[in-house]
């Protein structure tokens, strides 16, 4: 599976990270970058993750700011993206098994290396459940139809 990565300059070490660890577990990887430290907004790289899984180019995404918080949301802004931030591996399992979460987000400032790994390894491995949960998301996607998104 081709998985998209980005992440503002807060993220940026981490997302290195799980480049690394996507790239040995045989994944493919689209990094969005950003490419170092330098301060940038976190909405150009969230819109790129988020553009990229929507028209399939790839299966799924992982993006990665500060907090998490800022990157979700504008990953969220584009119709059909379902951005979870997970701080755990319990939410990483539930936002697949009941929200068939596409992107996930993960505050680099909130969990370090080891439980960032566990999650992203959670959250790649957790199928989505479907059956009424599928009722749950049928709803939100009329809510984006609602308001022309």
């Amino acid at each position: 599976m081709k998985i998209a990565i980005g992440s503002d300059h807060a993220g940026y070490e981490l997302k290195e990270e799980i480049v690394k660890f996507l790239q040995q577990n045989n994944y493919e990887v689209v990094d969005f970058g950003t490419c170092d430290t330098k301060s940038v907004d976190y909405p150009d790289y969230g819109i790129k993750v988020a553009e990229a899984v929507k028209n399939g180019d790839c299966g799924k995404g992982i993006v990665i700011c500060g907090t998490g918080i800022g990157i979700s949301i504008a990953a969220n802004k584009v119709p059909g993206i379902r951005a979870a931030l997970c701080t755990n591996s319990f939410m990483a399992r539930m936002s697949r098994e009941h929200n068939n979460a596409n992107v996930l987000a993960i505050g680099a400032r909130i969990v370090g290396l080891d439980l960032a790994i566990d999650i992203v390894d959670t959250w790649l491995k957790t199928d989505y459940l479907g059956d009424r949960h599928q009722r749950r998301l049928d709803k939100i996607e009329d809510i984006e139809k609602k308001y022309g998104r």
